[in-house]
């Protein structure tokens, strides 16, 4: 009694912990079907209850695998859900046929007719069970469209249905020859089976993890249902083979394994496993096979005209099918010739586009060093000459002022105080160059930065026939920045466009600021000669105005400024002339009130 109660404590504990759900459990209860099955099949005698057992036995299996494999392609994504989709297709094909036996034999309870209009839905759904293991969903392959696989699909499908509409349909249906429709289904349909389960070995073979397992698992129940078919193919032309005998066992064995594998699976982290050092091996098995299903259509049609001794209406239709299938898999060849060169096109454009930011970037980094290594140097330099500078500029001015000194003396001392004031410029323009250091930063109004240098250049403009336009965008959203660094920057970009406009007589300068997507654009144009190398222009001491009226480290200030805050400057020159800068800044999420041009 006390033995019992601990059984059945232990019972209820593993029920409450979820026992059925576990893998031992659901192969203990397929054991005890087959067990089940094996007893029916010897003990019952043959008759309707035992055609009526199988038969049932047999649909409720197919019925479940196939809600169960539906299931499993919609708990994935990518080519694993193409994968289980295939699958759940060739499954509905396999199902229906057996639906179309259980309402042969049990509702209208008569005997199967040989040729079965069924047979051909069953020859055809190993097709997509093949195109499934043909995917390699194992394989990660990033960019590959479905179409390519779409396409290998209909290839074999092509050919599948051709060795049908070839080897079968002629004796099945032009001309009836029983025996030889029977012999030529019965070897067509274990290539057919072969195929598949060959293809397993090759994937499994390449893959690990939980792919592995699943391959594997096909494998076994695809063997196994292999040889169950042969069997009862050969008991079937015995006249021995009855539904629900013991030719059965076997069969419902590789659908309770198909059935276990495809409970597993949905447990199992289906992800691409493959090294990619192994996968090349691999990619090419659907192109292949697609491949080996063209030549082998020639070889067919020699077959037929040369060496078939069948009925001259037979070898003509057969030569004919032929045709339709080169026809149609020669279509198919150009449109994937079509998608491969589409791809690759796409591929290179990403591969220039790459190189293209790649350059770029290993600008911008050079760039930034040398900016960082010159604002060094030029500090120290800088602060070691401003002191001496200073006492000469001090010494000249006050040397001008003696009123003793001859006009010779008096020229040459205001000739040195005028160099000694361009050199102090010139110190100034170094030393901010050299404090590029990130400022204190708060959200920052573009448009009001861009109105108030504007105005700083209206003194300016009036004497010039220089014609001066701004486009803000109203709602602007503000940026994070140093508003004095951003305002600096823009007066000296407007001022290099003015200093281009004055050489050639005057232009248009266009001021404009929009947002783009989350970024505040800014953008310089003007209507002057352009600028003769823009991927030099940020570049220090690099400037193409004559000497003495330039340092060439404005627009460099300018790229720091740019850089701190974390945007993007382009110069370059616009197809109709003139030159155009265009500045990108982050955007917050405030916006902004523009002011009116």
């Amino acid at each position: 009694m006390h033995s019992r109660n601990l059984i059945c404590a232990w019972l209820r504990r593993r029920l409450s912990e979820g026992m059925w759900s576990k893998p031992y459990i659901r192969l203990v209860t397929a054991g005890a079907i087959l067990l089940l099955c094996l007893g029916i099949s010897l003990l019952v005698p043959r008759g309707f209850f035992l055609i009526a057992a199988g038969d049932s036995v047999a649909l409720g299996l197919f019925t479940v695998i196939t809600a169960v494999i539906i299931r499993n392609a919609r708990a994935q994504q990518g080519r694993t859900r193409l994968f289980w989709t295939f699958m759940a297709v060739g499954f509905f094909m396999w199902t229906f046929n057996q639906a179309a036996w259980f309402v042969y034999e049990i509702v209208l309870r008569r005997d199967m007719p040989n040729p079965f209009f069924s047979d051909v839905i069953l020859f055809m759904h190993e097709v997509p069970l093949i195109a499934a293991v043909a995917l390699a969903p194992h394989i990660s392959e990033k960019g590959k469209g479905l179409s390519l696989s779409a396409l290998n699909f209909l290839m074999l499908l092509v050919w599948w249905v051709f060795l049908y509409a070839f080897i079968v349909f002629p004796d099945e249906y032009l001309w009836l020859r029983v025996e030889v429709y029977s012999r030529n289904f019965d070897r067509l349909y274990l290539l057919e089976n072969l195929a598949w389960v060959v293809s397993l070995a090759i994937v499994a073979s390449g893959s690990q993890g939980s792919w592995r397992r699943v391959y594997l698992n096909l494998f076994g129940a695809g063997a196994l249902y292999t040889i169950s078919s042969e069997a009862m193919n050969s008991a079937i032309a015995r006249g021995v083979y009855y539904s629900g005998s013991v030719y059965d066992v076997p069969f419902l064995a590789s659908l309770l394994w198909l059935l276990w594998t495809s409970l597993q699976a949905h447990k199992w982290t289906l992800k691409p496993e493959l090294p990619p050092e192994n996968r090349s091996r691999w990619v090419m098995l659907a192109p292949r096979l697609a491949m080996l299903a063209i030549i082998s259509l020639p070889a067919l049609g020699l077959w037929a005209l040369l060496f078939d001794d069948s009925p001259l209406p037979l070898r003509r239709f057969r030569i004919l099918v032929m045709l339709v299938a080169m026809m149609i898999l020669d279509a198919s060849v150009f449109l994937k010739q079509y998608l491969l060169d589409q791809q690759l096109v796409h591929l290179l454009e990403e591969t220039d586009q790459s190189l293209l930011n790649l350059q770029r970037l290993q600008t911008e980094l050079v760039r930034r060093e040398k900016l960082a290594s010159l604002g060094q140097l030029v500090a120290g330099a800088a602060q070691e000459i401003d002191t001496p500078l200073q006492a000469i500029l001090s010494a000249s001015e006050l040397f001008s002022a003696n009123q003793s000194l001859s006009t010779e003396q008096l020229s040459m001392a205001q000739k040195i105080a005028h160099q000694a004031g361009r050199t102090r410029d010139l110190i100034a323009d170094l030393l901010s160059f050299a404090r590029q250091n990130p400022a204190d930063k708060s959200p920052v109004d573009v448009g009001a930065v861009l109105q108030r240098a504007m105005h700083m250049e209206g003194l300016r403009l009036e004497s010039k026939k220089i014609r001066v336009e701004t486009k803000i965008a109203p709602g602007l959203p503000r940026i994070m920045g140093n508003q004095n660094q951003l305002f600096e920057s823009s007066l000296q970009i407007i001022s290099n466009a003015m200093d281009a406009l004055e050489e050639v007589g005057g232009g248009n300068l266009l001021v404009s600021a929009y947002q783009d997507g989350g970024d505040v654009v800014v953008e310089f144009s003007d209507s002057g000669p352009g600028i003769r190398e823009p991927g030099k222009v940020f570049d220090p001491f690099y400037t193409p105005k004559p000497v003495g009226k330039g340092t060439g480290l404005g627009l460099s200030a300018v790229y720091g400024v740019v850089q701190n805050h974390e945007g993007q400057i382009t110069c370059l020159n616009k197809p109709e002339g003139g030159a155009l800068f265009i500045l990108r800044f982050p955007a917050v999420a405030q916006a902004a009130k523009s002011a009116s041009p």
